[in-house]
């Protein structure tokens, strides 16, 4: 299968604060790899032909540069400059990306997409169901509540909401790649929290497809240890 005009651009130029220690969370290593290397191994595994881009903060350019180096990690991919939010890495990797292609935005720190699921996101037709895009959601399991807030614009107190009104949202996020360029070109909101926001700030509409519970996002430490769990069992299959 031809899937050379699907562009993957996967982020991770953030530095990972809530992880803690003084490696950026996509490089820490998981089972002997980097968290970023296993996520761009799964694409490059089911869809070997598309095409890799990274957004990488300046400072880990180099060191990205020489592991692939010392590791004899030749595949081909582009290098984008991370931005100071997420709106801007993937502004900049865009430049990247023709028209008229297919282009999923994934986070660098979620290795474990099932297979499955990528590829129905990945083969979407957006023209048939009218839409620029399609996102993987989860509805919630847990009870949900929100913050109230007094005068002084401090919380003081919560309330109980109706968590079937609600969903988690997960990347990749897929869309096609003309209106994604488009849409990237306006200025940056703090409304824009992933991709689907920025499409559909400019009247764009954006499907949602079931997502994974393995597909979780490796932000703190307890989500290391529940990733070693994952990869035994997918090792195991």
């Amino acid at each position: 299968m031809d899937n050379s005009n699907i562009y993957i651009i996967i982020t991770a130029g953030g530095v990972g604060r809530r992880m803690g220690g003084n490696t950026a969370k996509q490089f820490l290593e998981l089972e002997g790899k980097p968290v970023l290397l296993r996520t761009i191994e799964m694409f490059r595994e089911w869809y070997p032909q598309a095409n890799i881009i990274l957004t990488l903060p300046q400072e880990y350019k180099e060191y990205w540069r020489n592991y692939c180096f010392e590791n004899n990690l030749w595949f081909k991919h582009i290098i984008a400059n991370g931005g100071i939010t997420r709106f801007h890495s993937v502004k900049n990797a865009l430049e990247y990306v023709p028209d008229g292609a297919v282009v999923a935005v994934h986070d660098g720190v979620r290795p474990f997409v099932p297979r499955k699921m990528l590829a129905s996101l990945l083969d979407y037709n957006f023209a048939k169901e009218g839409v620029a895009g399609v996102i993987p959601v989860m509805p919630s399991i847990e009870s949900m509540r929100r913050y109230t807030y007094g005068a002084d614009g401090m919380p003081d107190g919560s309330q109980t909401v109706n968590r079937d009104e609600y969903m988690f949202v997960q990347t990749p996020q897929v869309f096609n790649s003309t209106i994604l360029k488009e849409c990237y070109k306006k200025a940056y909101s703090p409304t824009f929290t992933d991709d689907a926001s920025v499409v559909e700030s400019s009247g764009y509409k954006v499907a949602t497809a079931p997502g994974s519970r393995f597909n979780i996002k490796l932000t703190t430490p307890e989500d290391m240890v529940m990733a070693k769990i994952f990869l035994s069992i997918m090792e195991q299959e």
